[in-house]
């Protein structure tokens, strides 16, 4: 057996919040080895920070990296969030909800999902708040933390964050520079590549030469090291999703900050309203082909609530991956690797699971070919997963006579995610593999809120005597109401955590008294 030849020097290029979370959580993880690691970026050089919504396991990532999450939320201008809520995508005048955590309890062993079925088939009335604490809470302006021991209602909660990305990253630059992280401000003039075609060390525009045994890209959609010298070429999904242009804009405060991100459905795509502590974050996704610039940025000031606080700014992109995210001895981490629409959070959380899944693999100085092999498998389904999820949102829409929802509800669909849909409509299953991101409840949430109703109920649900069904739904609908009027509200309890004399989280429970 080999003795590894151990990487010794790590260079990011490319700062913002993926190159700081990957130094942040690799500082964490190396820092004992002596492996040195080093990010050079350009203060010339804005970065885009448009991704202030993220998904439950960015706590994970924050203890991975050893910080304290009510430091961060303090620091970061940070909300809670607790769901999505999806205005006018089935039809103009609805709206549903994507909520993080669990609908009802298990009953017999099967999910609560397929007894919502057989109790709305029989033709009683109780909604998802009166089963769902997370859209309860969201619905009602209010939050609070899962009770320790898991019990339900709050055990059934969950909940990610809004932040300002630009806070992240210098919150991230601060704790990882502590950590023994170098930090070079300077352009990149160009790259040069060993006799094997790995990367060899980078040139600054004073004239500098850094080398180093591994490079992570995170230099944006430009791709600088993946891309432009090492080639690794890019599998574009315009054909599933067209949009390929956004606008965003930050606006004042109006009102205390919502507990979720709405997400509008327009003419040509979608608009979001991110809520922060001290303003909120506002963006137009758009199809170029079906609404100008001009007009795009027109329809985000007609519908952000508040005054505008800077001029709407523009992003162009390509729906999909590069073909290779990890080529030799270089990693693309972010906008370097691929992008896909924030229509579900995902932006952030890509950065964090490229991280993690590099760990998982990580190499030797010789970086064998079999590792960066298996973490492009991984990496590309990933990306199609989250893809196919997105277009659950699009495809089973109802606007017809719109150019742009007209196409994308006729648009043949990529075969993993055909395959689910006619599972789904006959027999109410959406059966997701270990480790996928979207698991089924997700996949119920967003078909149902669609409009996609199963042919036939799931014979395991039917078997249970349904009188006991409407007893257990009558019990959770007593405690969630008794839960949701107790809970405090969202803004209430954010002033609780911005105390300077709190330690640790609020325990809700010891509060509302609950079972």
């Amino acid at each position: 057996m080999m003795t590894p030849d151990p990487i010794r020097s790590i260079l990011i290029v490319g700062g913002g919040t993926a190159g700081w979370s990957a130094a942040a959580l690799l500082s964490a993880v190396l820092g004992p080895s002596g492996c040195s690691i080093t990010l050079i970026e350009s203060s010339d050089v804005p970065t885009v920070g448009v991704g202030e919504a993220t998904i439950p396991p960015v706590f994970e990532f924050l203890a991975h990296c050893g910080i304290d999450e009510i430091e961060f939320i303090r620091q970061c201008q940070a909300t809670f969030k607790l769901a999505i809520r999806f205005d006018d995508w089935l039809e103009r005048g609805h709206s549903y909800w994507h909520p993080f955590g669990n609908l009802g309890v298990t009953i017999n062993q099967r999910p609560f999902h397929h007894y919502w079925w057989k109790n709305k088939a029989a033709g009683h009335g109780e909604t998802f708040a009166d089963l769902c604490p997370a859209i309860a809470l969201a619905q009602d302006g209010k939050f609070a933390f899962p009770p320790p021991d898991g019990s339900y209602p709050g055990g059934a909660l969950n909940y990610a964050l809004h932040f300002d990305a630009g806070l992240v990253a210098a919150f991230l630059k601060k704790h990882s520079t502590a950590r023994g992280v170098a930090h070079i401000d300077a352009r990149i003039a160009g790259c040069e590549l060993a006799a094997d075609g790995a990367i060899a060390a980078v040139q600054l525009a004073d004239g500098r030469r850094i080398e180093a045994d591994f490079f992570i890209d995170c230099s944006g959609f430009r791709g600088l090291l993946i891309e432009e010298a090492l080639h690794a070429g890019y599998e574009d999904w315009t054909r599933w999703l067209p949009c390929d242009r956004a606008v965003a804009m930050p606006t004042a405060t109006v009102g205390p900050p919502a507990p979720y991100t709405v997400s509008a459905a327009h003419e040509a795509g979608w608009r979001w309203r991110i809520p922060l502590q001290s303003r909120v974050g506002n963006g137009y996704v758009y199809s170029s082909r079906h609404v100008s610039d001009e007009q795009a940025a027109e329809t985000l000031r007609g519908a952000a609530a508040g005054e505008a606080l800077a001029e709407p700014r523009f992003l162009r992109f390509t729906a999909g991956h590069r073909k290779a995210m990890w080529v030799k001895n270089c990693l693309a981490v972010g906008l370097s690797s691929g992008f896909l629409e924030p229509l579900e959070s995902t932006s952030i959380h890509l950065i964090h699971t490229a991280l993690n899944r590099l760990l998982d693999y990580f190499p030797d100085r010789h970086c064998d070919s079999a590792l960066s092999a298996a973490y492009n498998r991984e990496a590309a389904d990933e990306y199609a997963h989250i893809r196919d999820f997105l277009l659950l949102h699009y495809v089973p829409n109802r606007r017809h006579g719109e150019p742009f929802w007209d196409e994308i509800r006729h648009n043949p669909l990529p075969d993993s995610l055909a395959a689910k849909l006619e599972l789904f409509r006959r027999t109410g299953r959406i059966v997701s593999r270990r480790r996928e991101l979207f698991a089924d409840i997700s996949w119920f949430f967003v078909a149902a809120g669609m409009g996609i109703v199963p042919e036939a109920l799931d014979p395991l649900a039917d078997a249970a005597p349904f009188g006991e069904v409407r007893k257990v739904i009558g019990q959770i609908s007593e405690v969630m109401g008794r839960y949701r009027q107790a809970a405090p509200t969202h803004q209430d309890m954010l002033a609780r955590l911005l105390d300077p004399a709190l330690k640790g989280r609020p325990n809700f429970k010891q509060t509302w008294g609950g079972a």
